[in-house]
């Protein structure tokens, strides 16, 4: 039985059958039966248009983006031709947003952790292979390493490393929520409006509390 919130992912080959939902109302049908019952909400729906060349997730990223900002699980119908597909994977792994797949609804615990291990193992070997080359440059007698800097001066620079996180976490938040109060804004809103449609929305201030005008506009600032 589902519970929490859900933004579902789709995805279609071509353009022709993302208009005919030839493919994407099996996905749909397929998403809402596995959600009947239960405590849940389904956020969002984003329906990816791709061909088999391409590489690149557009909407993937998008419904990574509504996830984070929802605290939602991304849902999709069929893993089986995206597991194949580094580029979901990959991004679906550094996201580090929970899926399930319909199909295989153990695939966000197991599925992702071979495809992990397969990828940890090629690192493994990567590493072994850099290893044995710096040891047959050292057997030549080719210098290796650097000046590692005074330790006194790192711990120095803890306090501005601090801070330089804090504002990147603050800069990444401010990209997640930057494009729906672009968009709201666009539709003439005012600050206050958009603040009062981001609280209705779920969606959290970057320290977990409700929106304010003033806070909208800090935000609209540091993403631009």
């Amino acid at each position: 039985m589902a519970n929490g919130k859900f933004i579902a992912y789709y995805r279609v080959s071509t353009v022709r059958q993302g208009a005919s939902g030839l493919g994407l109302e099996a996905q749909q049908e397929a998403v809402r039966a596995y959600l009947n019952g239960g405590n849940w909400q389904l956020v969002a729906e984003v329906t990816e248009i791709e061909s088999g060349k391409r590489n690149d997730r557009p909407k993937l990223a998008e419904a990574l983006r509504l996830c984070k900002l929802h605290g939602a699980t991304l849902i999709i119908a069929k893993l089986d031709r995206l597991a194949r597909n580094v580029a979901f994977i990959s991004n679906l792994m550094e996201s580090g947003v929970d899926f399930t797949a319909v199909d295989f609804p153990k695939a966000n615990r197991l599925t992702v952790h071979i495809l992990a291990a397969v990828a940890e193992h090629e690192r493994e070997m990567i590493s072994q292979r850099t290893k044995a080359a710096l040891q047959a440059a050292k057997a030549r007698g080719k210098c290796l390493g650097g000046d590692r800097g005074n330790f006194a001066d790192v711990r120095a620079r803890g306090p501005a490393v601090s801070v330089a996180v804090r504002a990147k976490k603050a800069d990444e938040r401010a990209a997640l929520v930057a494009p729906i109060i672009q968009e709201l804004q666009a539709s003439g809103a005012s600050l206050r409006t958009v603040a009062a449609e981001l609280n209705a929305r779920g969606i959290p201030t970057p320290r977990g509390g409700e929106w304010s005008a003033v806070q909208v506009k800090r935000v609209a600032e540091r993403a631009a």
